[in-house]
């Protein structure tokens, strides 16, 4: 199968092209490779690949990897995609790029509009226009927002977004929706809950916080400490998007939309103490009010996931959260 994986270098994305190659798949990863966060993490996920040598607009081969090529573009060119999806002939699309980021969306609106509704229009338009047959694309738990159904199940209502990047994933979802109605495009979007684990990004939550106890230094703790979380480790979430992957919709609107989680929230507090524990130091904490576009709890039902593709997450965020600290400090080169 050839499959684009867009997002190739960041966190998911590049794990998720690291096991599609290796399972057979021919892949084409592609990336703008922003500076949101630094990009020397992003171009060192590619170098794990492979991909050693980066030019704007041209592909570049893994030297590891005969099967997977990469190529710097942005989403939100258009005519750039157009060409891309009219050359390449993809059977299938992972679009996992997008401007991420709760608290950044408040700052850079605007960044979000052209990455996460733009850019994704371009994507549907290429799906449309070259018979992709299935488009599997990450929505977010962000889309919850005042819900307070828990676990959050996929049928809740999800139209009171806290922050413009919950508003602009629920619009990927109604978008995907229509083209799966109007052309009959086979449409996946897969809600993520606080994914973690080796390779993480610099600004979320487990690597702030292992980033100051590790130097001796303060954390902020939001909402006083009373806050939970459905952490949910990055070999699970690649398990689950592949399963996906595997068996779009057969329906006469072909549109699916899963939860993707550990289904076993963590409190705030206790995933702290947690990486105290392997960090062998406590970290000073400045306890603050709830912070605007954040939310009290996540908690994913994972039950139709189950269902349809026999996704159960195994790892234990004691055995993760292990995991991401042997790497956090190897990566880091901390002593």
């Amino acid at each position: 199968m050839r499959v684009l994986v867009t997002g190739v270098a960041g966190f998911i994305g590049s794990f998720l092209a690291e096991r599609l190659v290796k399972r057979g798949d021919e892949v084409v990863g592609l990336d703008n490779l922003n500076a949101y966060y630094p990009v020397s993490l992003k171009l060192d996920r590619l170098k794990r690949l492979g991909i050693k040598e980066v030019k704007a607009s041209a592909f570049a081969t893994s030297t590891i990897y005969a099967n997977l090529r990469f190529i710097q573009m942005d989403l939100a060119d258009r005519e750039g995609i157009a060409q891309l999806f009219a050359d390449e002939q993809f059977d299938a699309v992972c679009n996992l790029a997008a401007q991420a980021g709760v608290r950044y969306s408040i700052e850079n609106p605007e960044a979000y509009i052209q990455s996460n509704i733009v850019g994704f229009l371009h994507i549907l338009e290429g799906c449309r226009q070259n018979q992709v047959k299935h488009l599997v694309y990450a929505s977010s738990s962000s889309v919850y927002g005042l819900n307070k159904q828990i676990p959050f199940k996929e049928t809740d209502q999800v139209d009171q977004p806290v922050s413009l990047y919950g508003a602009t994933k629920k619009a990927d979802e109604l978008m995907a929706f229509s083209y799966s109605q109007l052309y009959g495009l086979p449409t996946t979007g897969l809600r993520y809950f606080t994914v973690y684990g080796p390779w993480g990004r610099p600004d979320m939550a487990p690597n702030l916080f292992l980033k100051e106890i590790l130097g001796e230094g303060t954390i902020q703790v939001f909402n006083h400490g009373d806050l939970q979380r459905d952490f949910t480790y990055i070999a699970d979430v690649i398990d689950a998007t592949l399963r996906v992957l595997d068996f779009p919709s057969e329906e006469s609107i072909p549109y699916k939309i899963y939860n993707v989680g550990n289904s076993s929230p963590v409190a705030l507090m206790d995933f702290i103490r947690l990486l105290e524990s392997y960090a062998g130091k406590t970290v000073n904490k400045v306890f603050k009010e709830m912070q605007p576009g954040d939310v009290k709890s996540t908690y994913a039902d994972t039950s139709k996931l189950e269902h349809d593709v026999h996704y159960k997450p195994k790892t234990s965020v004691e055995e993760g959260t292990r995991m991401f600290y042997e790497w956090f400090v190897t990566y880091y080169n901390i002593k």
